[in-house]
């Protein structure tokens, strides 16, 4: 089975980038070598993750990133998402250790080497435990925490560095991680979400007027998570409840970056479960913006809800993926162009894009074609959206490897590449195979080691 796109489509369109994606917790192992974070924590929690595992060797990569940059390479893909551990770059004291810094210079250089793009994020949800001791992201402190260990980091990497992401996915570490509690750092209070997510926007502003001076050539911005929000029904109630989840769950978060403002629901929150904004900080939140990052798995469908307003529809449309997730590309097409017409966006980047699949390594092969189908319908929604106007400057399959799937532990499996996770040894799903049939087909390629 093949990835599939019309004939004038982005494949045909120059420096449209396109790449893989990884996170630090969820690959790099070698826990010994760096400080604790806040998962390291939720891990030796009991009953927090389902299979009872962590991140303490994950996929090794701290120790296999050379063959791992050979196995990128062989994908043909223009870039590669990866985040830096905080934890593994700065000490208690707020000093950098140029061991980890060490680590992420080499691996950026050998990308360079290959003509692959870096693109960096900086934040990808593993807070230092003694900053999450310190309150975490509750305590407005570290907000200014990161932006400090943002300008190290960001000098220490000097120009190698093609593209910045503040921050990945501010509303799972505030929502999940502070108001419901099924992530790290595990707090549970309505009271804490809106307050986190305040903090995490404000460290975000705060990094990209470092990065303006640190960086100026790189392209610097934040990647948001979305999941469109539709009507169980077409009744003005269920209409309401959706569009209601929609100013929580998506606009909160993308509107102070592009208006300086929050929703208009914040005039509605209890004064307790209210952020806690001082004069100037939306103006900081605001920053301008080289590109936005989004990331897609599904959409969302909701009915009203006498108690909060609205109430989540339990899935039943199938195909659904290990994750319990519809399938829905056209929920992809309906965000990008939903959120270009309300807002004046930068250049858009879908920074992550894929699915968790029952996979079996059979005689040396995973025959993932569900994944497949996934990808081939997911770039035909891109392409459905640039073609509604969407400028969007490139695709990020999530993930480059089986890793460490938060609170699921090891027992899904987003990779491209199947990870045996006794002996390390990576394997090419059918999903890779075709990802790098699909890139070799473009008539202008990317890829240079003088592109940036």
């Amino acid at each position: 089975m093949k990835i599939s796109l019309p004939v004038e489509s982005i494949l045909n369109t120059k420096q449209f980038t396109f790449g893989v994606a990884t996170a630090s917790f969820q690959i790099e192992g070698a826990a010994e070598s760096r400080l604790d974070c806040i998962w390291d924590t939720f891990c030796a929690t009991e009953n927090k993750i389902k299979d009872q595992s962590n991140g303490l060797v994950a996929c090794d990569h701290i120790n296999l990133w050379q063959q791992d940059v050979e196995l990128i390479d062989s994908l043909g893909v223009d870039a590669y998402r990866f985040s830096v551990s905080w934890p593994r770059v700065i000490n208690r004291d707020g000093s950098l250790n140029q061991q980890g810094v060490d680590f992420y210079i080499g691996l950026l250089d050998r990308l360079i080497e290959k003509g692959i793009k870096p693109f960096v994020t900086l934040y990808h949800w593993d807070l230092p435990q003694f900053l999450e001791d310190e309150g975490g992201w509750l305590n407005r402190q570290t907000a200014f925490h990161f932006r400090d260990y943002v300008e190290l980091i960001s000098q220490a990497f000097g120009d190698r560095v093609y593209s910045y992401a503040t921050l990945n996915e501010p509303f799972c570490s505030a929502y999940l991680g502070y108001e419901i509690g099924i992530h790290a750092p595990g707090k549970v209070g309505k009271q804490y979400g809106k307050k986190a997510a305040h903090h995490l926007l404000l460290a975000h502003g705060l990094a990209m007027q470092v990065l303006r001076k640190t960086s100026p050539k790189a392209l610097n911005g934040i990647v948001l998570n979305f999941s469109p929000c539709y009507a169980e029904k077409d009744t003005a109630e269920d209409r309401a409840a959706a569009q209601l989840a929609d100013q929580h769950f998506n606009q909160w978060y993308i509107r102070p970056l592009m208006e300086g403002r929050y929703p208009d629901i914040i005039e509605q929150l209890p004064e307790l479960h209210k952020p806690d904004i001082e004069p100037g900080d939306l103006a900081i939140i605001a920053q301008p913006l080289d590109y936005i990052g989004i990331n897609y798995y599904t959409r969302e469908v909701y009915k009203a809800d006498a108690k909060d307003g609205f109430a989540n529809v339990e899935k039943t449309i199938m195909p659904l993926t290990e994750m319990g997730w519809e399938v829905y590309p056209q929920g992809l097409t309906d965000i990008l162009v939903s959120l270009h017409q309300r807002y004046q966006l930068p250049p858009v980047y879908i920074t992550e894009n894929g699915a968790a699949m029952a996979d079996k390594l059979e005689n040396g092969q995973v025959n993932d074609v569900d994944r497949v189908a996934y990808f081939d319908s997911h770039l035909n929604a891109v392409n459905q959206a640039i073609e509604q106007g969407v400028n969007i400057q490139g695709y990020f399959a999530w993930s480059l490897m089986d890793n460490f799937e938060w609170a699921e532990g090891y027992e899904k499996r987003f990779g491209i590449v199947y990870v045996d996770y006794v002996s390390q040894q990576r394997t090419i799903k059918a999903s890779g195979l075709a990802y790098k049939d699909f890139v070799s087909q473009r008539h202008d390629t990317t890829r240079s080691t003088s592109s940036y």
